[in-house]
């Protein structure tokens, strides 16, 4: 049955500013597909990054590149070659794995042999602001069973002590979002032992962190900037512990689950993490962090209005959406 693609781009309002070392978000801009073919209609979503060189204009046209094919019936192993990683290929990707189940009638759990998703442990984010500021984010949230902690260069370690202060029992993820330099990492170790942080993910620049592989660290680092594919992960291995694997970076959900497959096979622990994005962005993720040793996918809990039937938030654990959103 012949097929349609449809790409458009939709902003959500933010409740607060979200603030990382790479700078501060109001709103989250995403591209969402839809595929329609007769009467089911699959639904992804992209969000396009800067970081990586990613537009709004420039994944709608990625997306247009692909559509004759996808419309012709080109599935999700065609997709692979059709287009890069990144977040064009994320949104058409999740939208095939959608329409598969609305026309199928078996829903992506069933198809990947899984049973039915439950609640998960899923981190919320502190945002960077004054040590004092951080710690007020952290007693609203002391009850919460697993926090990151976003910081930069100056004074990380006054930011890192409020919060543990604060939120003593929580389980605590450090992340610099590649802020640091390799002086300020030796110098830091310490404290991140002091507090208790399991994990520091991507403190360095991606091309910077090959000094990583000399290095001893006392807790967990976790690559994101630095790991997007498989291919990557010949490297990684070498210098880190855990990888971050992201629907928008390995291009959708086919390519994620192969890349946490691989990553759980060189022996290196897992998060599940996600850009600022709805709960359309988080749906598909939620089959990898039923993998994973870290679950972060709070993206959804910073807009002011989500998708209706969307994932929630109860103290630190991420509830699935409603039957029927995607998958």
């Amino acid at each position: 049955m012949h097929r349609t693609v449809s790409a458009r781009h939709k902003r959500f309002v933010l409740k607060q500013p979200f603030r990382i070392a790479r700078g501060v978000k109001t709103a989250a801009d995403v591209i969402t597909v839809e595929i329609a073919s007769g009467t089911a209609i699959g639904r992804g979503e992209g969000v396009p990054y800067g970081r990586y060189g990613e537009s709004i204009e420039g994944v709608l046209a990625q997306i247009e590149t692909a559509r004759s094919a996808i419309e012709a019936g080109a599935d999700r192993n065609a997709l692979q070659a059709l287009l890069q990683p990144g977040a064009a290929r994320n949104a058409i990707d999740c939208a095939l794995w959608d329409l598969e189940a609305r026309e199928s009638g078996i829903g992506v759990s069933s198809r990947l042999g899984d049973p039915p998703l439950e609640p998960i442990r899923s981190a919320l984010t502190i945002g960077i602001d004054t040590p004092a500021e951080m710690a007020q984010a952290a007693t609203r949230l002391a009850r919460v069973p697993l926090l990151k902690v976003k910081v930069d260069s100056d004074d990380p370690a006054a930011k890192i002590r409020a919060v543990r202060n604060a939120a003593p029992c929580a389980a605590l993820i450090v992340d610099p979002n590649e802020s640091w330099d390799e002086a300020l990492v030796r110098q830091m170790a310490p404290v991140l032992v002091e507090c208790r942080v399991d994990v520091l993910e991507q403190p360095v620049p991606a091309s910077e962190d090959s000094w990583l592989a000399g290095y001893v660290s006392p807790v967990p680092i976790c690559a994101d900037e630095s790991v997007h594919v498989i291919g990557d992960l010949e490297f990684v291995a070498t210098c880190y512990d855990a990888v971050n694997v992201k629907l928008d970076k390995a291009g959708g959900l086919t390519a994620a689950l192969a890349l946490a497959h691989a990553t759980r096979e060189r022996g290196l622990k897992l998060m599940s993490g996600c850009m600022v994005c709805s709960s359309l962005g988080i749906a598909p993720a939620l089959h990898i962090a039923r993998m994973a040793d870290w679950a972060d996918l709070d993206g959804p809990i910073w807009l002011l209005e989500d998708r209706t039937g969307g994932v929630r938030d109860a103290d630190g654990r991420l509830f699935p959406p409603i039957e029927g959103f995607w998958g």
